[in-house]
C-alpha cells in the first residue's frame, strides 16, 4: 500500500506548503480523472483524492508524517516500551503519546471532574432520564474540551 505522499508524487516533508499539496493534487486528477476521453484511472482518482484529503492542511500533512513515523516503532523518546505497539494498536497508541506528551494531569482532572458529575447525578436521582442527560453532558465537554491537553500531532 502506498502512503498519501506517494500517491500525489510528493517527497515526504514538513516543508510542503498547500500549495504543493493543491499543485500535486491538480496534476494527478488532470490526468486521472474518469471524465478524460481515455476513462481515466478511476481507482488511481479516488486515490488521489482521499489523499489530498488528508494532506490539503499542514495540519493534516503533520498528522500523515506522525503516522508514518509511529508506524513500525516500538519507542518513544522515553526510550523503548517493549511491546506497546502489541497492546496499543495504531490509534490508540498514537493517542496515548499525545495523552504524555500533552498535559496529562490537567486531562486527569477533566476525566475525574466527569466521573464525579456522573457519579453525583446518578446517585442524587437515580438513572433517570435527567441524570443520563447530565451524564452525557459531562462527557460531551470532556470530548470538546479534552482535545485542548493534547500534544499535536507534528
Amino acid at each position: 500500500m502506498t502512503g498519501p505522499f506517494d500517491v500525489l508524487g510528493l517527497a515526504a516533508g514538513a516543508e510542503l506548503s498547500d500549495d504543493d499539496v493543491r499543485a500535486a493534487w491538480r496534476r494527478v486528477a488532470a490526468a486521472t480523472h474518469p471524465d478524460r476521453a481515455d476513462g481515466g484511472d478511476p481507482a488511481l482518482f479516488a486515490d488521489a483524492a482521499a489523499a489530498y484529503t488528508l494532506l490539503r492542511t499542514a495540519a493534516g500533512r503533520a498528522e500523515v508524517l506522525a503516522d508514518l513515523r509511529d508506524a513500525g516503532s516500538d519507542t518513544n523518546e522515553y526510550g523503548p516500551v517493549p511491546g506497546l505497539m502489541r497492546l496499543l494498536p495504531g490509534a490508540t497508541a498514537s493517542v496515548a503519546g499525545r495523552i504524555r506528551r500533552g498535559r496529562p494531569v490537567r486531562l486527569a482532572v477533566r476525566v475525574l471532574t466527569v466521573i464525579a458529575t456522573g457519579s453525583l447525578a446518578v446517585a442524587g436521582v437515580g438513572w433517570q432520564p435527567a441524570s443520563v442527560a447530565v451524564v452525557t453532558g459531562a462527557l460531551t465537554w470532556l470530548l470538546c474540551t479534552g482535545g485542548a491537553d493534547l500534544a499535536g500531532r507534528a
